[in-house]
């Protein structure tokens, strides 16, 4: 087996991205469940696009197109999702770095937007505009937090879904 992971085989890489998200995914269960650190919006959010990359690595991971098109195919829907999981843990980041006068007022939990606003795309947008919890850092891991951490792991997994999506074979 090759070491590089840059030049194994699409199976085996989105299968390492695959695994990779179950990791993170886990890790977040485990904090929550274990380490009693709950959860804010944004966070919620950033756990559901690593699960839709890990959904996109294993759909690949089961599938192996043999085409140059159906690994191009998952490749950019792998890309998209840890992108969109890269600019949430972005906005996670960049409130955490606001001055503390500038931090916006906590506002309710997700459930309560939930059940509450009229549609989906209201509660997405509250969300997105954070709130004074967001922009809590209680966990640190070598002076960087939990959402400095999503966001350079969705980068990575972004940048590997690229490769293993269009390197030539």
């Amino acid at each position: 087996m090759k070491l590089n992971p840059l030049t194994w085989s699409f199976r085996r890489q989105f299968l390492f991205g695959l695994l990779a998200c179950a990791a993170l995914l886990a890790y977040a269960v485990f904090a929550q469940y274990g380490q009693l650190y709950e959860p804010c919006p944004l966070c919620i959010f950033q756990r559901m696009a690593m699960a839709g990359v890990a959904a996109i690595a294993l759909l690949g991971v089961i599938h192996s197109p043999r085409s140059r098109a159906g690994r191009a195919v998952y490749g950019l829907l792998a890309f998209l999702a840890a992108g969109t999981g890269a600019g949430i843990a972005g906005r996670h980041v960049w409130l955490q770095h606001l001055p503390p006068d500038q931090v916006p007022a906590c506002g309710p939990g997700l459930a309560y937007m939930v059940e509450s606003m009229p549609s989906y795309m209201d509660v997405f947008k509250k969300v997105l505009q954070g709130s004074g919890e967001c922009a809590e850092v209680n966990w640190t891991w070598l002076g960087f937090s939990m959402p400095e951490w999503t966001l350079l792991c969705f980068v990575l997994l972004a940048l590997g879904a690229l490769n293993a999506g269009f390197r030539s074979r």
